[in-house]
Parts: structure tokens; sequence; C-alpha cells
């Protein structure tokens, strides 16, 4: 007999918990958020090019977010953008590393009021990922606000 393969279950980026790997603490039974990686927002919904979407986590280029798996994960979704928080003028390159630095995934150049671009990354063997804003030059690049929304985590 041969056994139905798990269904996934979705972990939202916005609902992360917090959790420093080491020590003598018992990980998360999913993804959680490292500390140290910047400043990040989790919010129940954001705006970008003038759509809202819900389940945002929101960063301050330039910034990387390490997510720590914690279990076998198969992939994350995402669309990513420039919150509409953010001055015309700003622009940025979204991307998302393996834990060896390997990109995975990268953006096109995205200016402020862009449409969001989706992001799908395949998980397997990771044990974790970095979420990557890199700001481009010009007279805005230090006030992007930038938005990974409907952001998830699948996982067996």
């Amino acid at each position: 007999m041969v056994t139905p393969p798990t269904p996934a279950r979705d972990f939202w980026a916005d609902a992360l918990p917090y959790f420093n790997p080491g020590g003598n603490r018992v990980p998360p039974a999913g993804p959680s958020l490292r500390h140290g990686g910047g400043w990040v927002w989790q919010r129940d919904a954001v705006w970008m090019g003038g759509r809202r979407y819900k389940h945002g986590l929101s960063v301050h280029a330039p910034t990387t977010t390490t997510v720590d798996l914690n279990r076998s994960c198969r992939s994350f979704d995402a669309v990513a953008g420039l919150d509409d928080l953010t001055p015309p003028g700003a622009r940025a390159v979204f991307s998302v590393q393996g834990e060896d630095g390997a990109t995975l995934w990268s953006s096109r150049e995205l200016r402020a009021g862009d449409a969001p671009v989706p992001v799908h990354v395949t998980l397997a063997g990771r044990r974790s990922v970095r979420l990557v804003v890199t700001p481009l030059r010009g007279p805005w690049s230090g006030s992007a606000v930038a938005d990974w929304a409907e952001a998830r985590f699948s996982c067996d």
C-alpha cells in the first residue's frame, strides 16, 4: 500500500516567531525569523502599486532577513515590491538567498509605484533562507520600505 504524500502546511511570514539559534532553547516547530537582520515590521496588510495585499512583511532597505526553516519545507511564495509609503524615485532589487549565499531568486529593478513581482523559490534541502532587499543609488534610496506580501513557507 502506497502512503499518500503529506499535505503541505503554510506558515505566513507575518506570523513567524523570532528565535535565535544556539543556546539551549528548543527551536519552534516551523519557520522562524532570526534577530539581527534589521528592521522588520510584520503587518496584516500592505499596499503596493495602489493594491492591498494580506500577510505583509515590511523591511527598510537595505536589509537581510534570515528565516530559519526548522523543518523540511517545499517552497517560499510571495509578491515583492516597494510599499506605497516609499517616496517616488526610490529603487531596489529583491532577492532570496540560500544559507550558502547562493541567489535562488532575484527581481528586476523595482521603482516606487511599480506593481510587485511574483516570487517562487523551491526550498528542498534548505535549512534557512535570506530575504534580501538592496536599494539602488538615487535621492530616495535610503527611504525605501520594501514588502514581501502574501509571503508563505509551505512545509511538510
